[in-house]
């Protein structure tokens, strides 16, 4: 650099300066801008060197750019220098405005530091204001122009081609390029910063595209039933979209399916099912109505399709078709819970559902307790026990009784002893066949099996709707019959003895039984078998109290 007493050589390096901004300006990259930076600084500044060092977002400076010389430009581009190293080389020397100039008397103390630096060889200067080969000059690069902001970088310089140590003019030259090559670099990192965003932005794009696109191929092409619903508001549960697969399922085209939510389609058994199913992760197994009004076994399974801004808006429900499955099931609970035979509930049916009606309270119960819980429940039916606390661990087996009280439980009465007094209560009839044996013993468990599947026939016939019908093992059933009185349990054991009497046809022959019916009465306080086993020894009272030939058709 010229000194200034040349003002046209100042002209010069100002259109020199000029158009290496522009090029600072124009360049395409942050590496471009960095390079073109060390490049103005040897093309219109007059250094032979010039270097680039920028700060990394650790604190660190990196070689970024050099221009002057090859082999130094290989050496030490892209190594690192401590920040705190830095920190204390911009504190010595002599301050030169923003500039900063360590002279070689007093800068040999940082040859051996951790920055990257090269060196430069060249005879001692005989005149005060010669460079020497060892002294340094740098230029902060500040992110608002001036010492004190953030720094971005600094430009190390050396060998100024005329020898001599920057003048006034020169030191100004290099501020000023030192303040717009900041400009430049920050405007490079925005415009990457923002192209990264722009390509990451358009990569999240594409994936969201690729994800709607496969969730929907999923959604459509699933071979099990979905379905996608609102959530809140006045609408909730109304179903948006189906796939093709719940469509065929229930038999209902995808508009008209939009008319619906799912609690419009659930059995009306099922609607308590499907209100306790929690919306996130929630499963249920229950009914959905087709469209010929029959009904499918499905098992739900909802989960939540969320907006990170305004929390859940939609419900993704999985429909599958369980029909297969839930017929196997219930195929195996009934043929755990009925005769093979006869198709009649079994012993362990029968007991299960006569011990729902008991608990262990006894009967008698004070009648101040009675009338405290008819006045709170509106009137009779519920008896509260005031005795004893009951052990409630002994109800836990008991089906229908809710454990730790009797809150719900209607209390089962019986009539009194060989007296109509009106009390209806629970009667238990003990059907004992007579002279089944003898058929089984002269035509065969054949002819036998033909009985029992007629006998049983004949009793289903012969009750009302809600009575339960059990065989009990062998040639022994029992009827179950609710809210009768002494003489109604007589009158129906008349009946259905009278229906079991009238010959049976088995392979063209006809047989006859008799039937001994022994009638016991349930109340809370027994248990199940001990209500069975007073029915029974009734029936042997009674088949013993008749003649033989009485008891049994022939």
């Amino acid at each position: 650099m010229e000194t200034e007493s040349e003002p046209y050589v100042r002209l010069a390096t100002l259109r020199q300066l000029h158009q290496v901004m522009a090029d600072m300006n124009t360049a395409r990259s942050l590496a471009d801008t960095l390079q073109t930076v060390a490049d103005g600084v040897v093309t219109g500044l007059g250094f032979e060197l010039a270097c680039v060092n920028l700060v990394r977002p650790d604190g660190d400076l990196v070689v970024a750019a050099f221009s002057g010389n090859a082999a130094a430009e290989a050496l030490i581009t892209g190594r690192v220098g401590p920040r705190t190293s830095w920190d204390r080389r911009l504190t010595m020397g002599e301050a030169w405005g923003t500039l900063r100039f360590i002279p070689h008397n007093e800068g040999w103390i940082l040859d051996e530091d951790d920055v990257p630096q090269w060196y430069t060889d060249g005879p001692a200067p005989r005149f005060e204001d010669e460079w020497h080969p060892a002294d340094r000059l740098f230029a902060p690069m500040w992110a608002t122009g001036r010492s004190g902001g953030e720094l971005i970088g600094v430009l190390s310089v050396d060998r100024p081609r005329n020898g001599r140590l920057p003048g006034a003019w020169g030191r100004e030259a290099l501020q000023m390029y030192a303040f717009q090559a900041a400009i430049a670099i920050s405007n490079a990192r925005l415009r990457a910063n923002m192209q990264r965003a722009l390509v990451r932005l358009e990569r999240e794009q594409q994936a969201l595209r690729a994800s709607e696109e496969s969730f929907r191929q999923a959604f459509e092409y699933a071979p099990s039933g979905m379905a996608i619903a609102e959530m809140g508001g006045d609408q909730h549960g109304r179903i948006l979209r189906t796939n093709d697969a719940l469509c065929r399922l229930l038999g209902r085209p995808a508009s008209a399916m939009r008319r619906y939510s799912f609690s419009d389609l659930v059995h009306p058994e099922d609607i308590g099912t499907l209100l306790r199913t929690s919306a996130e992760g929630g499963r249920a197994e229950l009914r959905l109505g087709r469209r010929d009004n029959s009904y499918v076994w499905v098992s739900l399974r909802n989960s939540v399709v969320a907006d990170a801004a305004d929390g859940p808006r939609f419900l993704l429900t999985h429909v599958e078709d369980i029909e297969e499955r839930k017929g196997r099931e219930l195929q195996l609970a009934h043929r755990a819970s009925h005769d093979a035979l006869t198709g009649l509930p079994n012993s362990a049916e029968l007991r299960a559902r006569l011990s729902s009606r008991l608990c262990r309270r006894p009967q008698s119960t004070p009648a101040g307790a009675a009338e405290s819980l008819d006045a709170a429940y509106g009137g009779p039916g519920l008896i509260a026990y005031e005795g004893p606390a009951p052990e409630f661990g002994a109800l836990g087996d008991v089906p229908g009784l809710p454990v730790g009280g009797y809150d719900h439980h209607v209390h089962t009465v019986a009539p009194a002893d060989d007296t109509d007094d009106g009390t209806k209560g629970l009667a238990v009839l003990f059907c004992d066949l007579d002279g089944f044996k003898s058929i089984n013993d002269r035509f065969g468990h054949h002819t036998g099996d033909a009985v029992l599947i007629e006998v049983a026939r004949r009793l289903t016939s012969g009750v009302r709707d809600g009575d339960t019908v059990a065989r009990l093992g062998g040639d022994e059933f029992v009827v179950l019959a609710d809210g009768l009185g002494r003489a109604d349990a007589q009158d129906l054991a008349v009946r259905l003895r009278n229906a079991i009497i009238p010959p049976i046809r088995v392979d063209g022959r006809a047989v006859r039984v008799g039937a001994s019916f022994g009638i016991g009465w349930a109340h809370c306080g027994m248990s199940a078998e001990e209500v069975l086993q007073s029915a029974d020894q009734r029936m042997y009272i009674e088949k013993r109290s008749r003649a033989k030939q009485h008891r049994r058709a022939g």
